[in-house]
């Protein structure tokens, strides 16, 4: 995961996050970010989250532990 703020900010179309961002405070955050965001973690890290997942995550770090503790 050592790339996952690189990946993130991409998706939010920033350039750069801190892990203290609430995901909600970016401009571009829609249902297609949403859909990035679970397709990044299934394609890159292999794990499968919802929409439902992402928002309770509510910040880039809580998004980062979420999917850190579902990757085996």
């Amino acid at each position: 995961m050592e790339n996952f703020d690189v990946e993130i900010a991409e998706i939010l179309e920033v350039d750069s996050v801190n892990m203290e961002d609430h995901l909600t405070s970016f401009d571009c955050w829609d249902s297609l970010t949403i859909l990035s965001i679970i397709a990044l973690a299934s394609e890159t890290y292999h794990v499968t989250i919802s929409a439902s997942d992402v928002n309770g995550a509510a910040s880039v770090g809580g998004l980062k532990s979420l999917i850190q503790t579902k990757v085996k």
